[in-house]
């Protein structure tokens, strides 16, 4: 009782495929038209991580904190 398989049921492998044939060339669109705006603005992001690196990353200098309390 092994029915053959139809078009209909190779249908959503090949709409995978093209699905990502679209992403593909969407996504290399948007990257060539939008990479000035993306480069640009990198250095000023590297600035504004600074802040960000030492408010988040001097939480293990244990500022306040006796000698004789750490373990």
């Amino acid at each position: 009782m092994n029915t053959p398989p139809t078009a209909h049921h190779r249908r959503p492998d090949r709409t995978k495929w093209v699905f990502l044939g679209f992403l593909a060339i969407a996504g290399f669109f948007l990257f060539t038209e939008h990479r000035a705006h993306a480069l640009g603005i990198l250095p000023f992001a590297l600035l504004l991580l600074c802040p960000l690196l030492h408010f988040f990353g001097h939480g293990g200098h244990d500022h306040g904190a006796e000698k004789g309390d750490k373990p």
